[in-house]
């Protein structure tokens, strides 16, 4: 009797984990059900179009690393969300079998711009064809592809666009976080590289993502506005605590004052920082 009460009750257990499962699964499908007419204002599209168009979106991926990190950070976007882009490179000082590019450029934080335009002159001349969009991220970024595919799949690469965090300081249009990776449409690389073949764009300093921000004005490549429709940022530069721990009412923190767009608190929060 009581072996056959234990069966009813881990049977009514499980039953209760089943319903409630699908329960929180029609209450999330509802939300993204609501949110999408607003997604498809937005974007000027319907639903399964931009589904397909994000499906034939190509991302190259390349990876600013260096030996010492290959071990402790560089294998871990390997094994997760690398593995997502069309094609992966991972841009060293020297070549290895993890496999890294050996781009001619000494390691160190004042060569780091330098290490970026080696890494896109030999992107464009082995790779143009093969991609739509290239993303430069950090050995210690994580990207979720799939969100950034449905939100490359809105634009045309054969336009001179730029998106990531946009930072305001220093250029006069903004330039583009590198620590929260940056992504170039196939023109807007095509531009990056033809600056430097006529001079138009030049070494002028080690701070490398306000340097190629630079290049991108000089070539007039368009900053996109690469925020949800509702205000909220979708790139991050800084690490999850300083967006998602509430804080108490107080000025804007220093890693919000660099950004373009004004954040917005609500109550203990950035609405932007979500």
């Amino acid at each position: 009797m009581k072996m056959m009460q234990r069966i009813m009750s881990n049977i009514f257990f499980t039953t209760g984990l089943m319903m409630g499962f699908l329960s929180f699964r029609c209450i999330l499908d509802s939300n993204l059900s609501m949110d999408r007419p607003g997604l498809q204002h937005a974007h000027g599209e319907s639903n399964s179009s931009a589904d397909e168009s994000s499906q034939t979106t190509r991302i190259l991926c390349w990876i600013m690393t260096e030996p010492k990190n290959l071990e402790s950070r560089t294998k871990h976007i390997k094994e997760t969300w690398a593995k997502r882009c069309n094609i992966v490179l991972y841009m060293s000082s020297v070549e290895t079998d993890f496999p890294t590019v050996q781009l001619n450029v000494s390691e160190g934080r004042e060569n780091l711009y330098w290490k970026t335009i080696r890494a896109f002159q030999y992107i464009y001349q082995h790779h143009l064809d093969e991609a739509d969009w290239f993303l430069k991220a950090d050995d210690d970024t994580f990207v979720v592809v799939e969100n950034l595919r449905y939100l490359l799949s809105k634009y045309d690469t054969e336009k001179p666009l730029y998106l990531g965090r946009r930072f305001s300081p220093f250029i006069r249009q903004g330039y583009m976080s590198g620590g929260a990776g940056y992504v170039l449409s196939k023109e807007a690389l095509r531009r990056f590289i033809k600056g430097f073949d006529t001079g138009e764009c030049v070494h002028f300093s080690n701070i490398e993502d306000m340097a190629l921000g630079k290049c991108m004005e000089t070539m007039k490549v368009e900053p996109v506005d690469s925020r949800d429709v509702r205000g909220r940022q979708t790139f991050h530069p800084f690490p999850p605590d300083q967006y998602l721990i509430k804080q108490l009412p107080r000025s804007r923190p220093w890693f919000l004052t660099y950004d373009y767009y004004t954040p917005v608190e609500v109550r203990t929060q950035y609405t932007n920082s979500c």
